[in-house]
């Protein structure tokens, strides 16, 4: 049901769909390999597609909810079959609104693959986690601030120090889960593929896109950057996230306790550094100067 909400919010949550599907067969051979049965994919394919199965029937009929103030009136942009000219379409309870639903679908569907123009706020997808070309939605020069020259943005932008640990927080990630076999980095490391790899192939295309696209991957992230603040205080030979505490002379507690400030000290500068950065988060007027000092890629954020 979740992913259907997620779906009606924007199309590219699809991606996700093979991936949690896949991450629950996984997980249930793992289980019953655990248990000892003799074909753990066999059985767990016959019990849980059935599962896999109900659960799309759902997604799709969260997504038909999302829509029904569209599909349970006539108001609705490009509602009737009058829309469609060159559509054989009709308006006939029940039937007609899901065939317009599915002609507005494909209209929209074409319109968005097809388009390429230039535009002022575009960026590739190996741009986002760099934070190369952030979108502004809001910039004023006017109000009083006590200064000369004002100004006011509200500008798309992650937090810098959070953002630009998300790369090599995965190539970390990437390195912890085959040094320790652990299957909660490769879920972690297939939800970020889910949300950010099917733009790479969009970008051969050419198709203008921003930086907002890469949205669905950012828990995913987040946790990516987590598991490895983890691995920095988990006890020696224990696993990530383990809870233990800190005791003087215990094996490697000089590491756990350098890991444990390394981790507080970075938490805290990321608080910091949102907190800089919050007046152009809000459009918060402030004085011309500070939000110039604000900008730290120049040009590619202004």
């Amino acid at each position: 049901m979740l992913i259907g909400g997620a779906c009606a919010v924007k199309w590219s949550a699809l991606y996700f769909v093979p991936v949690f599907a896949l991450l629950v067969i996984l997980w249930e051979v793992g289980v019953r390999r655990s248990a000892g049965v003799r074909r753990p994919w066999r059985d767990a394919l016959i019990d849980e597609l059935p599962w896999l199965v109900l659960a799309g029937v759902l997604m799709v009929g969260t997504y038909l909810a999302t829509w029904s103030g569209w599909l349970l009136s006539d108001d609705g942009y490009y509602r009737l079959a009058s829309s469609y000219p060159n559509a054989p379409l009709s308006d006939t309870p029940v039937v007609g609104p899901l065939v317009n639903l599915f002609e507005y679908h494909r209209a929209a569907y074409g319109f968005h693959a097809q388009l390429d123009d230039a535009h002022k706020y575009q960026s590739w997808p190996w741009q986002w986690l760099l934070l190369g070309r952030p979108v502004a939605f809001h910039w004023s020069g006017d109000g009083a601030c006590g200064a000369p020259s004002c100004a006011s943005e509200i500008l798309l932008l992650g937090t810098p120090l959070l953002w630009w640990s998300f790369l090599p927080a995965l190539v970390a990630l990437v390195w912890l889960g085959v040094a320790r076999r652990d299957w909660r980095a490769g879920a972690i490391l297939l939800t970020v593929a889910a949300g950010l790899l099917p733009w790479f192939w969009f970008a051969l295309d050419g198709r203008t896109m921003f930086s907002f696209y890469a949205a669905p991957a950012l828990p995913f992230l987040v946790l990516a950057v987590v598991y490895v603040l983890g691995a920095l205080i988990a006890p020696a030979g224990g696993e990530v996230g383990e809870v233990a505490p800190l005791v003087p002379g215990d094996p490697g507690y000089e590491r756990r306790l350098v890991g444990s400030i390394a981790a507080g000290a970075y938490v805290l500068l990321v608080g910091l550094c949102f907190a800089y950065f919050y007046p152009i988060f809000v459009g918060k007027l402030i004085p011309y100067s500070d939000w110039l000092a604000r900008m730290w890629l120049d040009g590619r954020w202004i």
